[in-house]
Order: structure tokens, then sequence, then C-alpha cells
């Protein structure tokens, strides 16, 4: 069954299974998202559903996206998402997702916007090999050696490496475990590392690589949100 939500990054911490071993997690604040739109076969073609997070005061939305929530009767949001799932049949405009959509053992894939960096060269953003200290490399060591060719073709082509901008694009990182969730407190826990800062916002949706189940010690511990919140993540 597939499921998505949309939710905030909160920061990094760490917890502990039955058998002592550290699990770094990544503690996210899922939901609660409403349902804004449905889309049916019959009327869009496809069958979808649209939801939203983190509500907002109606000054900070336009006309046609204030319009657009009260059609639903649903409170003004900053984000809106659209997911298409073979569960969108049994939800209704108005339906409250919560955390508790998710539980532990799921996997999911997780979508956020990197860092931004600013501009950086090649060596930082690419990886690139500096230019040799001596016999000639330089002036510069750390800029791109030659790219160019001869007279044919003439031209770089696309695709090859250079400055620029560095991070601040989006990013998903796949099939990540779902270590705990808190339904109270609308958290979700997921092992590893997800991209962006603290307090970005993040989508969750069911993994879509299909991987063998893997048997491991159950996670007894229970994670601090003020804890990872205060963590670099």
């Amino acid at each position: 069954m597939e499921k998505a939500i949309i939710g905030r990054k909160v920061g990094m911490t760490q917890i502990f299974d039955e058998a002592g071993k550290v699990i770094p997690v990544t503690v996210i604040e899922a939901g609660p998202c409403k349902v804004v739109q449905k889309k049916t076969v019959e009327k869009d073609g496809y069958t979808a559903v649209q939801l939203g997070f983190d509500t907002v005061p109606e000054r900070k939305l336009s006309k046609p996206e204030l319009g657009h929530v009260k059609k639903a009767g649903v409170e003004p949001v900053r984000v809106l998402k659209e997911f298409k799932l073979d569960t969108a049949g049994t939800v209704n405009v108005g339906d409250e997702i919560k955390a508790e959509t998710f539980t532990a053992g799921d996997r999911v894939d997780v979508t956020g916007i990197s860092k931004g960096k600013g501009y950086a060269g090649v060596i930082k953003r690419w990886g690139a090999r500096r230019t040799p200290t001596t016999h000639g490399g330089g002036p510069v060591h750390r800029h791109a050696g030659s790219m160019g060719s001869n007279s044919d073709p003439s031209r770089i082509f696309k695709g090859k490496i250079g400055a620029g901008q560095m991070g601040n694009e989006q990013v998903t990182v796949l099939n990540l475990d779902v270590v705990q969730v808190d339904p109270e407190l609308n958290l979700i826990a997921v092992r590893g590392a997800i991209p962006g800062p603290k307090g970005g916002v993040v989508i969750l949706r069911s993994s879509v690589i299909n991987v063998a189940e893997v048997k491991g010690p159950a996670t007894s511990g229970k994670f601090n949100p003020q804890k990872a919140s205060a963590r670099k993540g």
C-alpha cells in the first residue's frame, strides 16, 4: 500500500536497539496534512490526492491559492503537493493525514532541498583533481584544466563539470528505514541522513524500490525531539 506525507526536518539524533547498537536517525515532524484536492479518472484522467502542510495566515497566499483552499474547506497552507497513490480513492477532501500513517519497518523515499553552499569551484563541487604544482602546472592550481578541443568539434560538450552554484537543489534519498513513529508528537525517525537544513520541508512516500524484508532487532529506545533539533543535522 502506497503512503505519503509532507513534513519538516527536525534534526539528527541517535537511539539504541535492544542489542545496544547505536542507530543514527533523522527526526521528521510529519504532518498533520490536510487533503486539499482529490483527482479521479472520470474527471481528471488519473487518480491522485493533493496534500497541504504548514498552516499560514490568509495574507500569505495569493487570491487563486486562497480560493483553492477555501473551496476545499481547509485552512490556508504554505505547501501543496500532489501524490499519485493507489490508496487515493480511500480518502476524502478535508481528511487529515498524520504520522501514524507510517509504521516502524516501512521503507520510504525522502525528498528535500539540499543545503545551499553558494558558488563553489570544481574541486569542491565535483571532486576534481587540482593541476600539478610543478612541470608547467598552473598558474592557478584549483581551476579546471583545458576542456576545449581542436578545430573539430570546436566546442565543449554539455555536461562537463565546472564551477558554479552548489547545493540548493532537489535531492531524493531512496529506501530509508522507518525506525520509530510517535503518533502523539507526529514524529517519524528514519535511519540515516536526509537532504536539507533543520526546518526544511521534506516529502516522505513509500519507497519505489522493492527490497526483501530484512529481519533485525527491534528498537525500544525513545528519541528526544529537543535533543534532535539541537544537533547539527
